[in-house]
């Protein structure tokens, strides 16, 4: 398996607010994960932050996630102890009132793939060179998509597109939303809309699919975002499972 990660201002924003991570526990079981904060002035990049430190070091802390329910659990278990972290900062620091972060991760052991998400930061999967989105964004465009209010053409240009239905840190309770993936794919990509706003699926299959190193792949994503305009922050998580498909 081979897997990189990138994140870039943009063109626009004057800090970056994205956190972006891969790390392997004993196990050699992989965490992907991106949190794309929010609020600007009120501290959007300590809410990543605190969510994808938290995550991760409990992962790289466990010898495993265990079999798929366990896996399962422990997501949902350490998602609501990040917003639990991400409330308290605010309860704490009035400055911060506002703050909160989208969050997608994947989890992948030999067994199962997971991937879950809060917000509209987004998870694919790679199949023989095309790009199958696998979460669901938390937007009221989306909401609005769901319940025939609006068409998904209507949707790309909404001028609510970014409005968020759920963030971490933006209640005292939050659920993630995870999906069981089948394990016969050829690579994962987690990203922030920073991406997905600025290039289509064929513009991104078309760069992963070139022959080039995977990080030049992802710097390549980048330049290529920014190159559109690159109106805000840009993460990217990237894997590829090298070896043969399970048949």
């Amino acid at each position: 398996m081979t897997y990189s990660y990138i994140t870039d201002p943009g063109k626009v924003r004057e800090r970056n607010e994205d956190s972006v991570n891969i790390v392997k526990n004993s196990s050699n079981e992989i965490l992907l994960a991106v949190a794309d904060g929010m609020g600007g002035h009120k501290d959007g990049e300590v809410a990543s932050s605190i969510a994808l430190n938290h995550i991760a070091t409990r992962f790289k802390s466990i010898s495993s996630v265990g079999n798929k329910e366990d896996a399962i659990r422990w997501i949902q278990d350490n998602v609501k102890e990040a917003n639990a972290l991400i409330y308290k900062y605010v309860s704490l620091h009035e400055e911060s009132s506002g703050m909160g972060t989208t969050l997608v991760l994947a989890i992948l052991t030999k067994s199962f793939l997971l991937i879950g998400n809060i917000g509209d930061s987004s998870g694919y999967v790679i199949k023989k060179g095309k790009l199958h989105k696998v979460t669901v964004d938390h937007t009221l465009v989306n909401l609005l998509v769901k319940s025939g209010e609006l068409s998904e053409e209507d949707a790309k240009n909404h001028p609510k597109k970014n409005v968020l239905m759920k963030a971490l840190g933006a209640t005292v309770d939050v659920e993630m939303d995870i999906f069981n993936v089948e394990l016969g794919i050829d690579g994962i990509l987690l990203c922030s809309d920073g991406l997905t706003n600025m290039l289509d699926d064929e513009s991104i299959e078309k760069v992963l699919n070139s022959n080039i190193t995977i990080d030049e792949k992802l710097e390549k994503l980048i330049f290529k975002a920014n190159n559109r305009g690159g109106s805000d922050n840009i993460s990217i998580a990237y894997l590829i499972k090298e070896e043969e498909n399970d048949n």
